[in-house]
């Protein structure tokens, strides 16, 4: 087995520098060609702390694994909020379209329980309840409910 190297990273601004180039250097490999993999990778997750792992096998092979961020970290980006609702109950902080939703759910995809697509993104959506987001402007529980009935199947692809 080859080494490992794990690092946090700002998603889609991996650079040669710390924490990359110190680990990979000593390595021999090709820094650049990994960083850009990596960036293009983690492209989607611009201005997030995205976890990445480098295997290698030996000098030449390597396999990125990207972690992903938390879904509520994913959704209040989304929305362009700080933080979620302290008091969910009362208190909203912003609002999901059902698009966002899916954006959300195709970045999880991998992590994940759900077996298809819609029930990915009514994973999302659920996701809502305890941060004070709606979704398309109804509580989330109501959304799912939509999601199920098809009625978002037009925006959904």
């Amino acid at each position: 087995m080859g080494e490992v190297v794990e690092a946090l990273i700002p998603g889609g601004q991996a650079n040669p520098g710390p924490p990359l180039g110190p680990a990979l250097g000593p390595m021999g490999v090709n820094i650049k060609e990994i960083v850009d993999n990596i960036n293009e990778k983690t492209a989607d997750f611009n201005g997030m702390q995205v976890p990445v792992k480098i295997i290698f096998d030996d000098k030449k092979n390597y396999t990125i694994e990207i972690g992903t961020p938390p879904t509520s970290a994913l959704i209040l980006k989304e929305i362009g909020v700080e933080k979620g609702s302290g008091n969910a109950g009362t208190e909203l902080v912003g609002n999901l379209t059902i698009e966002q939703a899916a954006k959300v759910a195709r970045m999880k995809r991998d992590s994940l329980l759900a077996s298809d697509f819609k029930s990915a993104v009514n994973e999302i959506v659920g996701s809502c309840v305890p941060m004070g987001v709606t979704v398309e402007d109804m509580d989330p529980r109501e959304a799912q409910k939509a999601v199920k009935n098809g009625d978002f199947d037009d925006r959904l692809e």
